[in-house]
């Protein structure tokens, strides 16, 4: 029988459920310190003290052992740093959130996130994939393939209960944004897309309000791999979705989807209002590159295709969003340009450039 497309065998190995939620929290914390930070780069320290406060720039998780030296004090196997190396992460002093994309593959429990935020500083914000149950619009096989229509597909209540209500329970303050990463669509459901845009508003609107006293920092976003609904006929519709829903558009930088500057419009259109950016995949590599660009990068401790434009017209929405007032949460894979946390490095280094020292960002429209 089809199912969600669940690699749970890789899950668990990588995450150690049972390791770091069921044991006692002395023995979890033992355990959690056998990962050491890198010394921190003073450079690094002194760009951190200069950025925006609103601003938490971050990497798409943090299993990677060619990050020693970078992020790590040595060599940690995979499976280590998958269990126990958030605690040594946050402890770069430009890493202050992380996009726990593990969410994506199954729900995670009110103490599964509740153990994620006991290891980070009160600073740090998770950024959070909702789960393929109500984000994917098929159910998978172990190997992706889309088997079947999935019923759940935007459903409200799969959408509050496996996903809002325990994060929101686990994290607390420490909750940063909620991404509902919504994967392409089967040709079925793209050609009624008015049809999805009024399901996603309705789900949206269904969603907890993220006020001052449960999440002071969150935000709801709307991540799209369809460029179908940036056409001028369909994007009025989704900006008021998203509006109407306390929801924002998610700058997706991935080949699925048009350049940085053809999404902002959309941003623009809701504009002030806070950021949230998933940057990816480098546009070389095409829509489906991501086995490419791993073979091409190696050991992720270099960047290889840097992408300066890229990075300096995300610098400017940052500067744009957080000088209005708002948190901008901006995570970054390794293949965006080869090396996450030296991307991180970078896009800070161009948002300085842009902010005045001591202010919270330019008060200026993102363009």
């Amino acid at each position: 029988m089809a199912q969600v497309h669940d690699p749970a065998h890789m899950q668990n190995s990588l995450f150690g459920e049972a390791e770091d939620v069921q044991q006692p929290a002395a023995k979890r914390n033992r355990r959690a310190e056998s990962v050491g930070a890198q010394t921190p780069d003073p450079a690094h320290a002194a760009l951190a003290a200069t950025l925006p406060t609103l601003l938490r720039l971050g990497t798409s998780s943090w299993n990677y052992p060619g990050w020693a030296g970078l992020v790590w004090d040595r060599d940690y196997p995979e499976a280590k740093l998958s269990k126990h190396g958030l605690r040594a992460y946050a402890q770069h002093p430009l890493l202050r959130t992380v996009s726990l994309d593990r969410a994506f593959y199954r729900p995670l429990t009110v103490d599964q996130y509740a153990a994620y935020a006991a290891k980070v500083p009160e600073h740090f914000r998770f950024l959070v994939k909702a789960p393929s149950l109500v984000a994917d619009a098929m159910i998978r096989n172990d190997s992706g393939r889309g088997q079947q229509i999935n019923p759940n597909f935007l459903d409200p209540e799969r959408a509050v209960h496996a996903f809002v209500e325990p994060a929101l329970a686990g994290l607390g303050r420490k909750l940063g944004a909620l991404v509902f990463q919504l994967s392409p669509l089967p040709p079925a459901l793209l050609a009624r897309p008015e049809a999805v845009l009024e399901r996603l508003g309705a789900m949206l609107q269904a969603l907890p309000k993220l006020d001052s006293q449960t999440a002071p920092d969150g935000v709801i976003a709307v991540e799209l791999r369809d460029a179908t609904f940036l056409a001028p006929d369909l994007a009025p519709q989704l900006i008021r979705a998203l509006r109407e829903g306390r929801a924002t558009y998610c700058l997706g930088l991935h080949a699925k989807m048009p350049p940085i500057g053809e999404q902002l419009p959309i941003l623009r259109a809701l504009w002030p209002g806070p950021l949230v950016c998933r940057w990816n995949l480098h546009r070389r590599h095409g829509a489906y590159g991501y086995e490419t660009a791993k073979r091409l990068y190696g050991a992720f401790d270099k960047i290889v295709d840097a992408d300066p434009e890229t990075r300096q017209t995300l610098a400017r929405v940052i500067a744009g969003a957080t000088g209005a007032g708002h948190p901008a949460y901006v995570t970054i894979g390794n293949k965006a340009e080869g090396s996450a946390p030296l991307s991180v490095a970078a896009l800070a280094e161009a948002v300085v450039a842009l902010c005045l020292p001591g202010r919270d960002g330019l008060r200026s429209n993102p363009d």
